[in-house]
């Protein structure tokens, strides 16, 4: 189903000039946006797809440092991993676009979907992750520089039902990316966060967006997202913190009340529930995203391509479309995926792979077009003059 590109260079003095000012990919932003993952060290992997379809795996998979997994290269509606979780824990510098992880059930007991315990320098884009057994997607130790944009994180398995923690010593991004049907912790912060244009829908009586209440001091700027209680909501969106908690916060929009309508306010940054936490008069100059959308622009860019979104599959559809789409009538938090309205992680078309003669990842169509040589596969992994390596180009030209 992969193609693994691993190549053992004898010298990256050629390039790595330019990689470190490389974006991860044209457009990547916030803290994890200079990942270089596979572009980076002295053994590099790019992982890309000759076919979409389930995989489904009974152990955690564990990702090691300076890979490029490119979920957008498989055809038909791409890929879902199903059955346990994923570590990226000292896996620094990697990127990750376009895939499905389902953890379930029948994953490990007390696990997360996705884990990061320690590493730097990662981003997450157009990643769907869902039905964690512990929390979903959990960031909790001695971490800095991760991104997670337009990505969804729906329905922890309950009893516990987190999204997750963002718990991290360095700065963690989070941007346009849904949380859904979690009881908890979507997300429960410490440390250093960005927290922007996201919608959080059907939060359960754990909370939203929950300030760490420790003694170590955390600063964050949570600005423009949207909070729309669904038929689990019980609770404000903000709950906890306290005066180690130093966050800028503005033009945050609620809606409550459950009716099927847009019909909500931007909340004023001084709530009640939020009343030990240390407010700041202007927002920290975290790396932030180029285009700050206002709260409704940010719901209607979420709807429309969040999470694994070259082609979603029946999960993300039913909670984009049924659940978020309903405006807060629709929605639950669940223990077993494999039961209706979930049923299970579906069946994903496979498609056809394009022809490549060389398998160096890259078809023999782009490669013609480009001025590259279908019958060379060194190619592949050369610097094109943008600084990126050419398969980086092609990976990168599909969405």
């Amino acid at each position: 189903m992969t193609h693994l590109i691993k190549l053992v260079l004898a010298s990256l003095l050629a390039f790595s000039h330019c990689a470190s000012a490389l974006l991860a990919f044209p457009g990547a932003e916030g803290f994890g946006a200079q990942s270089t993952g596979g572009r980076g060290g002295s053994v590099y992997i790019i992982v890309v797809f000759a076919v979409g379809g389930l995989i489904k795996i009974t152990s955690r998979i564990v990702v090691s440092s300076h890979v490029t997994i490119a979920g957008q290269t498989a055809p038909g509606q791409g890929i879902t991993v199903y059955g346990n979780g994923i570590s990226y824990s000292a896996a620094s510098n990697t990127i990750t676009r376009y895939i499905r992880f389902r953890m379930g059930k029948i994953g490990d007991s007390g696990k997360d979907g996705i884990t990061i315990a320690n590493g730097e320098n990662m981003i997450f884009d157009h990643v769907s992750v869902s039905w964690g057994r512990d929390e979903t997607f959990s960031i909790n130790g001695d971490v800095s520089n991760i991104t997670i944009s337009d990505s969804i994180i729906a329905q922890g398995l309950e009893t516990h039902s987190c999204g997750g923690l963002m718990q991290s010593t360095g700065g963690v991004s989070i941007i346009r990316t849904l949380y859904i049907d979690n009881q908890t912790r979507n997300p429960k912060v410490k440390g250093i966060n960005e927290f922007v244009n996201n919608v959080v829908y059907n939060w359960g009586g754990g909370g939203g967006y929950i300030a760490g209440d420790s003694d170590g001091p955390s600063q964050a700027n949570i600005m423009n997202n949207v909070f729309i209680s669904g038929p689990s909501t019980t609770i404000h969106p903000f709950t906890r913190g306290n005066a180690n908690f130093h966050t800028y916060v503005s033009n945050n929009y609620y809606d409550p009340d459950q009716d099927g309508t847009l019909n909500g306010f931007i909340l004023s940054p001084t709530t009640e529930n939020y009343s030990a936490v240390d407010f700041q008069s202007a927002r920290y100059p975290y790396p932030t995203v180029a285009n700050l959308l206002s709260p409704t622009d940010a719901l209607a860019k979420v709807r429309a391509s969040a999470g694994a979104s070259k082609s979603r599959d029946s999960i993300d559809n039913y909670l984009i479309n049924t659940e978020l789409g309903s405006l807060g009538k629709v929605g639950a938090l669940i223990t077993d995926p494999t039961t209706a309205p979930i049923n299970g992680p579906g069946t994903i078309s496979g498609g056809t792979a394009p022809t490549d003669t060389d398998k160096d990842g890259i078809p023999d169509s782009y490669e013609t077009a480009h001025g590259l040589n279908p019958n060379n596969a060194a190619d592949a992994v050369a610097i094109a003059s943008n600084g990126y390596m050419n398969i980086e180009n092609y990976v990168n030209s599909l969405v």
